[in-house]
């Protein structure tokens, strides 16, 4: 076992790490800041890899459903509404993200959540990975049952553990899937609307009177608020965009247009082409809804079958290659849920247990969590899981976006870089994560009815509002003093220097790695790495107590 000297203390052994976390291409990453000798790929090759897991087909159940269940009015604008709101919210997390080359969880631990803070935040981003899986592999499992035949319990097994093989070497394998399978798509999902415009032209202008189960196409304030809560569940997709996104090129003068073309386009854009995929599930819904029923209208497989069926006229083949729609689809986005479901569970697990086993590891239980709604059937119950975890995954952004463009610019209470690392955050920041708490507290309750049925409409709404609000309220009245727990940040000394690029050696591993991923360790009295400072147990936070700490750091060139 290696062994370091530590000045003025006696030898400990070094940290020692299994194959998998040795392994970047296994672990990518999935609790440090990612460096830059390992951001290998161009803009447009990290933006096409970003968006391509926005080809799920959810998008269509949900667009039928809200269709379906409130009519054409208040479900489109309800959709319009949502998107407008998750793009606005996307844009600040993308650019950090980007920036600063770091996932959502660190991002939000510097956004006004703390260390242990965010720890919440990780587990309403490990849920929305594995109900989306569910949902996802949902879809593509009733694909594989209308065409092969076999039970539904079958295809979802074979659904969910299909993706492990893709995910288990991260970025480096999911960047050249996403890449391969996208033009395919592309043509497959364009051709069933192309059909309609050919053989039915008259469909689309028909589809704005469609009524659903409500009997009106009239615009409702209280089907359009529910509309909204629904689709606006999507809302931390721009997590998983942030785990694409932080293994962007440093942003120069010379690719500046490049890197906001990808960011915007691969960050908040994915919202674009999400909204445009449930109005397509809408219209969908409504030209088979009389054909085959409310509850087949809004199974994505059924309206593509449909679809390809004006223009395959065997119905096999048309069934063969709804399918492979279908299949390809669910593939390019549960591989990014399970990808950042692992990162999620990484961060969690890290924090609370010390203990880091590799990413790779938490791939099998958030697939086997996934596998188990779907086993449940939580696929019956769309409208009312996504509604209600809108509610908390809301509140969450809306804090976080708070802290980025008010907080940190506006009020300048707030670092204006991003601190992720331990050593220099205070456990709980009562900003950002008193706001979360305050928005779901008071949103939750209304979902539930207890305020009215406005309320209840609208009741992510009233998360985003709370959430966003009383972030700056609460950053004035702690004039920020619970943002950074100790000085000498690396972050901010090196803030857009070049020689944060610089490599330095961790005191307890021996490893070598980027000054940002650095901190200096008052208990063993050396430098020490981001994740040997989260793995440590036995040094009960002292760093941050009050003492001098004279070494501040440096660059390392040894």
């Amino acid at each position: 076992m290696r062994e370091v000297q530590q000045k003025g203390r006696e030898v400990r052994p070094g940290r020692r790490f299994n194959a998998f976390v040795d392994n970047e291409v296994v672990e990518d990453y999935s609790l440090r800041y990612a460096p830059r000798s390992f951001r290998r790929w161009s803009e447009y090759a990290v933006a096409t890899a970003a968006l391509g897991g926005i080809a799920y087909l959810v998008d269509f159940a949900i667009g039928g459903s809200l269709a379906v269940t409130h009519g054409f009015s208040s479900a489109v604008w309800g959709i319009l509404v949502a998107a407008v709101t998750i793009f606005l919210t996307g844009i600040p997390i993308a650019y950090y993200s980007a920036r600063y080359n770091i996932d959502m969880d660190l991002l939000t631990r510097g956004a006004g959540f703390g260390y242990l803070g965010s720890t919440i935040t990780s587990l309403v981003y490990a849920s929305f990975t594995f109900i989306f899986f569910s949902l996802e592999a949902s879809v593509m499992a009733q694909a594989i049952t209308l065409f092969t035949g076999i039970p539904i319990w079958v295809s979802y097994v074979v659904s969910a553990f299909v993706v492990i093989p893709l995910v288990v070497f991260g970025m480096t394998l999911l960047s050249k899937f996403q890449m391969w399978t996208q033009p395919v798509w592309f043509v497959l999902i364009a051709l069933p609307f192309l059909a309609v415009l050919v053989k039915d032209p008259g469909a689309y202008a028909r589809f704005t009177g469609f009524g659903g189960t409500a009997g009106s196409p009239s615009f409702d304030l209280i089907g359009f608020g529910l509309a909204a809560g629904v689709a606006l569940s999507l809302i931390a997709q721009i997590g998983e965009q942030a785990d694409y996104l932080r293994f962007m090129p440093q942003k120069t003068a010379e690719n500046s247009r490049r890197w906001w073309a990808a960011v915007l386009s691969a960050g908040p854009g994915w919202v674009i082409l999400g909204a445009l995929k449930q109005l397509g599930g809408a219209f969908l819904a409504f030209y088979i809804f009389s054909a085959v029923g409310p509850e087949k209208a809004v199974e994505p497989i059924e309206q593509f079958v449909r679809g390809f069926e004006l223009i395959i006229p065997n119905g096999f083949w048309a069934l063969a290659v709804a399918t492979l729609l279908v299949v390809l689809s669910q593939l390019k986005i549960n591989v990014t849920n399970a990808y950042a479901g692992s990162l999620a569970w990484s961060n969690f697990f890290s924090r609370v247990f010390h203990w880091h086993p590799g990413r790779v590891w938490w791939v099998f239980l958030n697939v086997g969590i996934a596998l188990t709604l779907m086993l449940f059937g939580v696929f019956g119950f769309l409208n009312f899981v996504l509604g209600f975890y809108s509610n908390l995954a809301i509140a969450w952004i809306g804090a976080v976006v708070a802290d980025l463009v008010i907080n940190k610019p506006l009020l300048k209470v707030s670092p204006s870089y991003i601190e992720f690392k331990r050593a220099h955050l205070h456990n709980i920041n009562p900003v950002g994560f008193g706001a979360m708490l305050a928005g779901a507290a008071v949103s939750i309750p209304a979902f539930f009815g207890v305020f009215g049925d406005y309320a209840q409409a609208f009741s992510p709404y009233l998360a985003l509002v709370v959430a966003f609000v009383l972030s700056p309220i609460l950053a004035v009245a702690t004039r920020g003093r619970y943002y950074i727990a100790r000085g000498g940040s690396t972050a901010e000394i090196l803030e857009g220097d070049e020689a944060r690029y610089a490599t330095r050696t961790c005191g307890r591993c021996g490893r070598r790695y980027e000054i940002p991923d650095m901190a200096y360790c008052t208990f063993h009295e050396s430098d020490i790495c981001s994740l040997c400072c989260t793995l440590e147990r036995s040094c009960h936070d002292s760093c941050k107590q009050p003492v001098r700490i004279t070494r501040k750091p440096g660059v390392d060139t040894a």
